[in-house]
């Protein structure tokens, strides 16, 4: 009997243990979720905070919902599938994005990347709030070809949503508006600002390199206009003389009916381009140095070509070899090897 009470009073003592390190655990979690943070080098966010506030709870329901298969009509694609985290949240190898039964879209995915400082998004500017822009991939007959009603009625079958809503928002209810306000705050909380260029920036120690400053130097003077720092883009549309693709894609003309707009496209952000290719809108370049090829010598004349590129007696932008290569190692600055590995972002 005394052997008894004393393996019950051990058990007892190990059980007491065990919750209060759950608790230790569970408040270590909390403490460590830093919510939303301006990095010291960024400017001030466009993205609405004090309207969606970033809390652990809608964040970490935003992160469920975007690897979320349910999502799409055959509960087979989530957002994830088309923004991969080691692709620096874009569909690596794929020039256009692979839908629902590997149906092709129009466009390369663009990376799920500083959107809290975006002003409009898509490749075309289609959509100017962050909380609005889930419902068109949701419902694109190419992307997830599925119904808003029906993404609701799946999650509410799920009774672990059930009590995700409930810590995110206070009630178990799950609508749309709750569904694309969690995405936003897992959306704004993917903040790529420790590359080796924001070190220097913000002088923590890092340095560059003789050629890697040479390369900067050639940045500043003749891509900063467009790729401005230090989001690296002006969020703004313009046609860099890459042509009419295979598809005819027209661009911002879609969305403003303007012919001034034809064949432009929201200027990218240069960051964690080793992890994003292929690159331009409709993913046609391979390689950066492809890219810089295009500038160097494959500019096209248009009506709309941006004026910047057509200031010469040769379309496009002067880069010898040796700028190329100088160029090229500045802009290997701008990757974040953090970013493509933050457990906190991955599919959990």
């Amino acid at each position: 009997m005394r052997n008894k009470a004393f393996w019950t009073v051990l058990a007892g003592f190990c059980l007491f243990i065990y919750a209060c390190k759950k608790e230790d655990d569970i408040q270590k979690t909390v403490s460590e979720f830093l919510g939303f943070q301006q990095p010291a080098n960024f400017p001030e966010p466009v993205y609405k905070l004090s309207n969606n506030p970033v809390n652990e709870a809608g964040f970490l329901l935003g992160r469920t919902l975007f690897y979320e298969p349910r999502l799409s009509r055959d509960n087979t694609i989530s957002c994830g599938s088309c923004h991969i985290q080691s692709s620096g949240f874009t569909q690596h190898g794929h020039d256009v994005s692979h839908g629902i039964d590997d149906k092709l879209g129009s466009r390369n995915s663009p990376p799920i990347m500083n959107l809290a400082w975006n002003k409009t998004f898509f490749w075309d500017g289609g959509v100017f709030d962050l909380d609005l822009q889930p419902i068109n991939p949701i419902t694109n007959p190419v992307e997830m070809d599925e119904k808003m009603e029906s993404v609701i009625s799946k999650l509410k079958q799920l009774p672990k949503y059930n009590e995700l809503f409930k810590k995110a928002f206070g009630t178990e209810e799950i609508n749309g508006i709750r569904i694309f306000k969690a995405l936003s705050q897992f959306m704004v909380m993917c903040v790529s600002a420790n590359s080796k260029y924001d070190k220097v920036t913000r002088n923590e120690g890092e340095s560059f390199t003789a050629e890697e400053q040479a390369g900067y130097t050639i940045f500043k003077s003749r891509c900063s206009s467009c790729h401005a720092e230090p989001l690296f883009t002006d969020g703004s549309f313009r046609n860099n003389g890459i042509g009419a693709g295979p598809n005819n894609d027209e661009g911002r003309y879609a969305v403003t009916l303007n012919p001034d707009d034809r064949y432009k496209f929201k200027v990218p952000s240069l960051r964690n381009l080793s992890y994003t290719a292929p690159y331009m809108h409709d993913g046609r370049f391979l390689t950066i140095n492809a890219v810089l090829d295009h500038y160097a010598n494959e500019v096209k004349v248009s009506p709309t070509l941006d004026p910047l590129l057509n200031t010469g007696n040769k379309p496009g932008v002067a880069l010898s070899d040796d700028d190329k290569i100088k160029l090229l190692s500045f802009l290997k600055t701008l990757d974040d090897p953090d970013f493509v590995s933050r457990k906190d972002l991955s599919e959990q």
